[in-house]
């Protein structure tokens, strides 16, 4: 019995519903996007941690400490193919490699957002191979296997305003000292539940017994009361104290 058209159409839904999207690559700076040629057929998506040993004398094994995470990476290879409209395949392959370039106006490399169904990922492209795999007679290369990695890009709410540095204290320790090149003179903190005076001068000072720096700077009466959301600004190093605090915190 031949299939109505009703039928031929539910089928021919359902088959389309079955095929997954293209892969979509979208520049997050400039709001434009495309779609790669053909779906890669594999993806590998690497993680880790980093791991420092820690050297005891007399140990045949040292024992290792946790450092921090890696950033995943997910690599794949995208075919293209202009053979039948016989043109440079490289007009095509171009889209990616050009997401390596800066852009002018951030003075770094695009953040991407590469989309596969329902693999949505944020990074950035790292590395990109092209492979030139067939040629017209006048040497024009139609076909090409681009090998490409990208690397997770996650944002970090750090920034310099003002000659003053605002983020987490353990990044503000690290950037501090680096910015009295760069002429940052103080360090603005906002303190969070469980935070103290010692703990504040170890990070960016380098020394928690110089907590009596930060008291003095933001005319703390009592160091154990600091608050939560209270705005620190932290003397730059080489400071000296102009009084004495009672107590230790």
């Amino acid at each position: 019995m031949p299939e109505s058209p009703v039928a031929r159409r539910a089928g021919a839904v359902a088959a389309t519903s079955l095929e997954l999207a293209k892969a979509t690559i979208l520049n997050t700076f400039t709001g434009e996007s495309f779609q790669v040629m053909y779906n890669p057929e594999e993806l590998k998506l690497e993680q880790g941690n980093t791991f420092a040993e820690v050297g005891i004398p007399g140990l045949d094994t040292p024992p290792v400490q946790y450092v921090r995470g890696k950033a995943r990476a997910l690599s794949m290879e995208l075919f293209f193919d202009t053979y039948e409209k016989r043109e440079d395949v490289r007009t095509r392959t171009a889209q990616v490699v050009a997401l390596l370039e800066k852009d002018p106006r951030e003075l770094a490399p695009p953040v991407l957002l590469f989309s596969l169904g329902r693999l949505q990922f944020q990074c950035v492209l790292v590395d990109a191979g092209q492979r030139f795999t067939m040629f017209l007679g006048d040497g024009t290369p139609v076909r090409s296997t681009l090998s490409v990695r990208f690397q997770e890009y996650v944002r970090l709410d750090v920034e310099i305003r003002q000659g003053l540095f605002f983020g987490s204290p353990t990044v503000s320790a690290a950037v501090n000292a680096a910015g009295a090149v760069i002429g940052i003179s103080s360090t603005v903190h906002v303190t969070s539940a469980g935070e103290t005076l010692s703990g504040l001068a170890s990070a960016y000072l380098g020394d928690p017994a110089l907590w009596r720096l930060i008291a003095d700077q933001n005319h703390i009466v009592d160091p154990f009361d600091l608050g939560v959301g209270r705005s620190l600004v932290i003397p730059p190093r080489g400071a000296r104290s102009t009084s004495s605090a009672r107590r230790t915190p």
